[in-house]
């Protein structure tokens, strides 16, 4: 599908900002093409939650009538693949698919998620995103008042336990290590009844993806209802940075007030630049970026 064609925008990550800003700039007549690999992080998720109008539906629900009403705008065209290289050119950007199909435009728009990096623990993996889950304003409510677990360690633990102690008090933090508290935090979490268990984490019992219990490296076993774990991501694309733009010291690309990057032209969105990752605010993002990237391009033609 490879076209000589220039557009205003190419959007990668056809998910909730890639389409958000789609829609943005679809509204504003802008030339544009979503290349999209159809592959969403919260594609688990059965549930999305903390969203006006789309409580309790699911992602693909939510994902495939935003794709429909996007594709009524005649100016986003849709390329089904995974965008691998990207370059400055004279005219704008260059962009090369997996497939070898190269498409040209005057801004960038990255809506491609992270990839959150999954620990050798068996069952880890088919509960995340289920019962293994990494947000409490997603997740949380489902899970209120249940034996529930904390994956972390250090501050992280401290930061996770503390929001989550408000949905329940049965609560357990397991640093799979030994613990990195201060001796305020540890008195912290005496006074609030929550044990920390050093010993790994081995196994998560499960059925259907909805945590049983956890087995330990020694073969003690706990009962918990949900875990909630702070794992590492990575970026899901290289190119932003491949093409100059800053990322954070958690590792997300560094993005201003109107989610443009350091580099000119290029803007970013969604779960790759912030650790609230929510539909809602990656609609918020996106929608946000294309407007800034629509008012790029009308100053530049007036």
């Amino acid at each position: 599908m490879t076209t000589h064609k220039l557009f205003d925008v190419i959007i990668i990550g056809g998910s909730y900002a890639g389409l958000a800003a789609a829609m943005s700039l679809g509204r504003s007549l802008r030339d544009v093409l979503v290349i999209d690999a159809g592959k969403p992080c919260n594609r688990q998720t059965p549930h999305s939650h903390n969203f006006l109008t789309q409580d309790g539906k699911t992602p693909q629900e939510i994902a495939t009538v935003a794709r429909q009403q996007v594709e009524q705008y005649t100016t986003i065209q849709f390329y089904e693949g995974t965008a691998v290289e990207g370059r400055k050119t004279e005219k704008g950007f260059e962009i090369t698919t997996q497939s070898g199909d190269r498409f040209e435009s005057k801004k960038l728009f990255f809506a491609t998620g992270i990839v959150d990096q999954m620990p050798d623990i068996k069952g880890f993996t088919t509960c995340w995103g289920i019962s293994v889950i990494h947000c409490p304003y997603c997740h949380g409510y489902e899970f209120r008042g249940q034996r529930t677990a904390i994956m972390a360690n250090g501050e992280k633990a401290m930061h996770i336990t503390s929001l989550v102690h408000n949905l329940t008090k049965d609560l357990t933090v397991l640093t799979n290590a030994k613990a990195d508290f201060t001796d305020d935090q540890r008195s912290k979490l005496e006074q609030q009844n929550i044990p920390v268990i050093e010993t790994p984490v081995t196994e998560i019992i499960h059925e259907n993806g909805h945590v049983q219990q956890v087995v330990f490296s020694d073969g003690q076993q706990m009962n918990f209802d949900a875990v909630y774990a702070a794992i590492p991501f990575t970026q899901s694309s290289d190119i932003p940075e491949k093409l100059g733009c800053e990322l954070t010291e958690q590792g997300f690309i560094k993005v201003g007030p109107f989610q443009q990057t350091n580099i000119e032209g290029v803007f970013a969105g969604g779960d790759n630049t912030t650790p609230m990752r929510s539909v809602a605010s990656s609609v918020a993002a996106g929608a946000l970026a294309g407007a800034a990237i629509n008012a790029e391009r009308c100053k530049e033609q007036f």
